[in-house]
């Protein structure tokens, strides 16, 4: 195939389509009505990063001019116009599903929410006492034509308050005065009056505001107050997001800009046309920035809606069950055989104890670990300082640019310099996002290597949540070439060679092209082939042309891509033998696998990288082979029930319509609860058989 003729689906109507698919969870009748909240929050916080990032690039390369964009390859004015079509239709049906679904049924379970329009005297008197007590002295008034004009937080929350003098008429040349009021993020959002026996009375923040606003402007009448939102820029990592070429242009025209400029003003759309234009002029507003949005914004704080008796408003809990509970020992157990993790179905407990217990022995001498987003006030890092503070050697490598997570980042690091570890802060051109740790204990004389390699972070609380993978190994093909990783890290060598592991920069991306390669070779010589890919994105162009190249040969490939994904299936002598399902559902699918039929010996590896040009050129990527049968075969099972899903696995194709896989059997499998009763019901024992 031709290079220039692969098709590819656009990148951002791709992520959209992904978004879509999260509001029909939210949309759905049979999940229960407070995980519904939750996934309206979810698409709310999504869009909102997606402004902050996409959104922003694509203006920035508005500003790079038509003749430079051309250039380039881009037409970011047409694309942005078929985005902002996308979103609207999004978020009309957020409010339908908001206003017409989940609020009526949280009604006919007695919780109400209401604004400050349908309040009674009591609530009223004791919303007024509330709003002296815990909101006023927390609040910030701006003034609209204060020198110099008012700066709005990113994402914060104001209303824009029209106000008239209290007493005599209102001079008719004169305009109304202007206020910015700034709903304090340190009060929660969601307040909860007494109300009636039997029902629980719930108002936006914002509407109590609203309700005491004549006590905040004693000498003025209130013309009107709107909801209002400004989205800054997130001045994203551009390596990550686009070629060289077009990160130079970019660079070029940033270096003109302010820090955090906005990407969107949201708007309440009962705002008087001249109010909307006063608050454009004084903030520096462009048209484009202008969005109607609704009364309230910010609605991930859905997330936080009171549920009061949680009894049906969630669906049951799903613990995490445990696993090597009764392993004296977890670097014993890895001595014994390598142990494969599944997050969350499974506890993050034994990696926690991997690194306490290699803290504790005596006779292990040194750590290494990467970290890439930790958990505030971290368990991880808390073993790992306990770690140094016993003489360990402990190095961790630490990726600052973890974009949204810099701060805890670098939170972690303080502490672990603190209690006397070595932290290594990555190459600024090269994100490390591979998951690895490793211990050196003293065994017999020699110095013996136990490893962790995963798809996910050393984050406690996002493996209660993120559908990931981890292996625990001894396995020295492995270990000893983890360790070459961490020594090209750590600047002690520059061009490491790896034989089992895959790593990027470092031949990831030719390895997987031999692998494709492999199959499609097997399928033009009429020998089996197959290929099985999970990835959270394929965006990567060549990899695209890889797959496109092996389905022409004939080869059956089934993707499971949770988010982005560029490749068009079922194209007429392009893509015919390629389909391609998406899952959502309670866990967040995070896992990446690669399986290749391989002449029947399934080789399967597990990895932090997606298929994206930033994860196998521009990242330190780790994809490692999963060897022990045992734990093959519990991947195997993984892998035959989403691909066997028909009730949360959807059809990725052309026209982004995200329908639903049925196959119209009584019988139905539903891949996250059905691994979670798998390996409840069967445990590790039986998980050794192969799947």
């Amino acid at each position: 195939m031709g290079r220039k003729t692969a098709p590819l689906a656009d990148r951002e109507l791709s992520w959209l389509a992904f978004n879509a698919r999260v509001l029909q969870e939210a949309e759905d009748p049979t999940v229960p009505v407070g995980d519904r909240l939750d996934f309206l929050a979810i698409v709310s916080s999504n869009l909102d990063e997606f402004f902050r990032v996409r959104v922003a690039s694509l203006r920035s390369l508005l500003r790079l001019g038509k003749k430079t964009a051309a250039e380039l390859g881009v037409e970011p004015r047409a694309l942005l116009a078929e985005i902002l079509r996308a979103v609207d239709v999004q978020q009309t049906r957020f409010g339908v599903v908001l206003r017409e679904q989940v609020l009526p049924a949280l009604r006919e379970r007695g919780i109400l929410l209401v604004d400050e329009r349908q309040l009674g005297e009591a609530e009223t008197t004791w919303l007024r006492t509330f709003f002296e007590r815990e909101v006023r002295p927390r609040i910030t008034v701006l003034g609209l034509d204060q020198e110099p004009p008012p700066f709005l937080e990113n994402r914060g929350l104001y209303l824009a308050v029209a106000l008239e003098p209290a007493q005599g008429p209102r001079i008719a040349a004169g305009p109304q005065e202007i206020a910015l009021v700034a709903i304090p993020p340190a009060v929660p959002r969601w307040v909860c009056p007494p109300a009636a026996q039997g029902e629980r009375t719930v108002l936006f923040l914002d509407d109590v505001i609203r309700l005491c606003l004549p006590a905040l402007f004693p000498a003025h009448a209130i013309a009107g107050a709107w909801s209002v939102k400004l989205t800054r820029d997130a001045e994203l990592s551009l390596e990550d997001e686009f070629s060289a070429d077009l990160v130079t242009a970019l660079r070029r025209a940033l270096a003109k800009r302010s820090v955090g400029v906005p990407s969107r003003f949201l708007y309440d759309p009962d705002m008087p046309d001249a109010v909307l234009s006063r608050l454009r002029n004084r903030l520096g507003l462009e048209a484009e920035d202008l969005f109607r949005g609704g009364r309230y914004h910010n609605l991930h704080d859905l997330f936080a809606f009171p549920r009061f008796d949680p009894g049906g408003l969630r669906a049951p809990p799903l613990p995490p069950l445990p696993v090597l509970d009764d392993a004296p020992s977890i670097l014993a157990a890895v001595a014994e055989r390598d142990r494969l993790l599944h997050f969350p179905y499974q506890s993050f407990e034994p990696v926690l104890r991997f690194l306490r217990e290699a803290a504790e022995d005596a006779d292990v001498d040194a750590i290494w670990i990467t970290l890439y987003r930790v958990a505030k006030a971290s368990a991880v890092v808390d073993a790992l300082a306990a770690a140094a503070k016993r003489g360990k050697a402990v190095t961790a490598v630490i990726e600052v640019k973890a974009r949204f997570d810099e701060e805890a980042n670098l939170d972690a690091a303080a502490r672990l310099e603190a209690a006397g570890a070595r932290v290594v802060y990555s190459d600024p051109e090269l994100k490390v996002h591979a998951k690895l740790a490793l211990v050196s204990r003293r065994e017999g004389g020699e110095s013996r290597l136990y490893g962790y390699f995963g798809t996910g972070n050393f984050n406690e609380n996002t493996a209660r949540i993120y559908a990931d993978h981890a292996l625990l190994t001894a396995d020295t093909r492995l270990t000893r070439e983890s360790r070459r990783v961490f020594a090209y890290l750590l600047g002690e060598t520059e061009e490491p060679r790896f034989k089992h592991l895959m790593v990027a920069p470092f031949g990831l991306r030719r390895r997987l092209r031999r692998l494709v390669n492999a199959e499609k070779k097997a399928a033009l010589g009429g020998k089996p082939a197959a290929i099985v890919l999970k990835l959270n994105s394929l965006e990567d162009p060549k990899s695209i042309r890889w797959l496109y190249d092996a389905s022409a040969a004939g080869v059956p490939i089934v993707l499971i891509v949770r988010g982005i994904c560029r490749l068009v299936a079922g194209l007429p002598g392009v893509s015919e033998t390629i389909e391609i399902r998406s899952i959502v559902d309670r866990f967040l699918e995070h896992a990446r696998v690669y399986r290749f039929y391989a002449g029947g010996k399934d080789r399967v590896f597990l990895s932090s990288a997606d298929w994206m040009t930033r994860n196998l050129d521009r990242r330190v990527e780790v994809a490692f082979p999963i060897y022990d049968e045992s734990c093959r075969a519990q991947l195997m099972r993984f892998l035959e029930l989403q691909l066997a899903d028909t009730v949360k696995a959807r059809r990725i194709d052309a026209e982004f319509s995200n329908t639903y896989v049925r196959d119209g059997s009584a019988a139905r499998t539903r891949a996250q609860l059905d691994a979670y009763t798998w390996l409840a019901g069967r445990g590790e024992k039986d998980a050794r058989k192969p799947a």
